[in-house]
């Protein structure tokens, strides 16, 4: 079995909902996201997934996020968009354009992580 990863930064404002604490107010994080592909089946190169190929999925599902309210974006109203949602989303949208998509995590700090795979 192969796996890759590729990541990539994107910014933005959240909030939650039905949260006691700091995190109900809004603010803003600089996250990281790795997205992982898994195969056994290489290409006449020996490739999996073209790194391009990952990233430049990535970039498109990353750049509707970027610079935005998420609490705003139609997916996410009226639900709290926790990194855990976050995660579902990238995956759910990367295994759209990359079918061999495995995981997805998502850092909010450089020491707190979430993931979405299916089994």
């Amino acid at each position: 079995m192969f796996e890759l990863k590729a990541q990539m930064y994107f910014s933005a404002a959240h909030h939650l909902l039905n949260y006691d604490g700091a995190c109900e107010n809004q603010h803003g994080h600089n996250w990281l996201v790795e997205a992982y592909v898994k195969g056994t089946e290489l290409d006449k190169s020996n490739i999996l997934v073209d790194y391009k190929e990952i990233k430049k999925n990535l970039k498109e599902v990353l750049d509707y996020l970027d610079h935005k309210d998420i609490n705003e974006l139609p997916e996410f109203k009226g639900i709290s968009p926790s990194s855990e949602i976050l995660s579902k989303y990238i995956y759910e949208q990367m295994k759209k354009k990359i079918p061999c998509t495995n995981k997805v995590s998502i850092w909010e700090t450089p020491t707190s992580c979430a993931s979405y795979y299916e089994e």
